[in-house]
């Protein structure tokens, strides 16, 4: 075997533990890898190159050399070979050449992560200013695009996610004539149903030119250009206060360097007795770092914290936690409802960009699922106010009967009158 062969041998027989991997070399050498129970995931290099870039750095290898088509899986058995990857990454972690490495990119992470205003509108930009097309091939017709809510196991993708937006909406206690901030409204499918369905007034802010266009066009179609203002501008550049902020997978964007800024502004647009709901993927290990791969082509500064780095902001910027919440399954049921979509769609995001393109974002639709199977993955969800009597004392509020819960607008300015 060549010197780059024999490192990712002794690689993947630290590493497999569980599972059978059998893997022929760019040589024609096979080897197995793994306990020998379970599917046989078979997978066959085609570059030998490929195997110096995994060897050196394994998240970007093996995900670039998917994308490129420098090895082969058998039946392009995606989902199996990242999960059997993920899962033994997971329980084994790293062998020990690979250590210096990681210690690098966590210290230098605070570098990496820096993210002021025009950065993280470059960010931004890079993923959600794609085609608008493209989100509509897997994602349901509120464009929602963060962790559905899977009340019952055989909700569809749409049911869940408007079950997330209600769950989320109560944990607000929003009431008629309420002010709102969604920080990162995306497509502004959270700031209208809290405006439509709640009687909220809300203000809402992307660095998104696509999501803003497409929110102001929704909002204008819904009738609700009263209600709802959506914004072209970073949440550190909003100056008023409100009663109720609310965040759904944005924090994940902000940035190491940036929690403590990011809360405390949360703090200082906050009225008193007010409430806020922050949403964000997280990771129930340690902190560590994002990886290289999803880094370079999917979410550049993205990282999705451990509890301990969130709480810790929180804490220094004294606000309260008077509730939280984890996610744990939510999103890989979720993401496995937009890959099967993406697949069904697959010619059409060929058309809209190319083969090369798809097979990435097929990769990252898969790896982010099995993520959150097998890696540590899970969203929380932080509900902050100035005061530990700023909420009710127990959660029976949102478990009320739905009628009660969700209003609708008529029904709001009854109340109110």
């Amino acid at each position: 075997m060549r010197a780059w062969d024999s490192l990712l041998d002794r690689m993947l027989r630290h590493l497999m533990r569980s599972g059978t991997l059998e893997l022929t070399y760019a040589d024609g050498t096979t080897r197995r890898y793994g306990d020998g129970t379970g599917e046989v995931v078979r997978v066959t290099v085609r570059d030998p190159e490929v195997v110096r870039k995994i060897v050196l750095k394994p998240d970007l290898g093996v995900g670039e050399g998917y994308v490129d088509g420098d090895y082969e899986i058998a039946d392009d058995n995606l989902r199996g070979f990242l999960g059997l990857a993920i899962r033994n990454q997971t329980g084994s972690g790293m062998p020990w050449f690979e250590k210096p490495r990681e210690v690098s990119r966590f210290f230098g992470r605070r570098f990496a992560q820096f993210n002021p205003v025009a950065k993280a509108r470059s960010n931004v930009a890079h993923h959600y200013d794609l085609s608008g097309e493209l989100y509509d091939l897997f994602l349901d017709t509120d464009r929602q695009y963060s962790c559905a809510y899977f009340e019952r196991p055989d909700m569809t993708l749409e049911e869940a996610q408007e079950a997330k937006k209600r769950h989320i909406a109560k944990k607000l206690l929003i009431e008629p004539g309420m002010t709102v901030l969604d920080i990162g409204c995306g497509w502004g499918g959270m700031a209208i149903t809290l405006a439509r369905d709640f009687g909220a007034k809300v203000v809402g802010v992307t660095l998104s030119t696509e999501q803003y266009a497409l929110a102001t066009k929704r909002v204008k179609e819904a009738g609700l250009e009263g209600q709802v203002d959506i914004r072209l501008t970073d949440y550190r550049d909003v100056r008023e206060s409100f009663d109720r902020i609310v965040s759904v997978g944005m924090f994940e964007h902000v940035g190491v360097p940036h929690y403590r800024e990011y809360f405390r502004h949360v703090r200082e647009m906050l009225k008193p007795k007010g409430v806020s709901l922050i949403h964000f993927i997280g990771r129930a290990q340690p902190a560590g770092t994002t990886s290289d791969w999803i880094t370079k082509y999917i979410f550049p500064g993205g990282y999705c914290p451990a509890m301990s780095e969130a709480s810790n902001a929180v804490e220094h910027e004294g606000l309260v936690v008077t509730d939280l919440e984890v996610w744990r399954l939510h999103y890989a049921e979720t993401l496995k409802h937009w890959c099967a979509r993406f697949e069904a769609n697959i010619d059409k995001a060929i058309a809209l960009y190319d083969e090369r393109f798809t097979r990435m974002w097929r990769f990252y639709l898969i790896a982010s699922e099995m993520a959150f199977r097998h890696g540590g993955q899970v969203v929380f969800q932080y509900q902050l106010a100035h005061e530990v009597g700023d909420v009710p004392l127990t959660r029976d509020y949102l478990y009320r009967d739905e009628s009660k819960a969700a209003l609708t607008s008529d029904e709001h300015r009854m109340a109110a009158e």
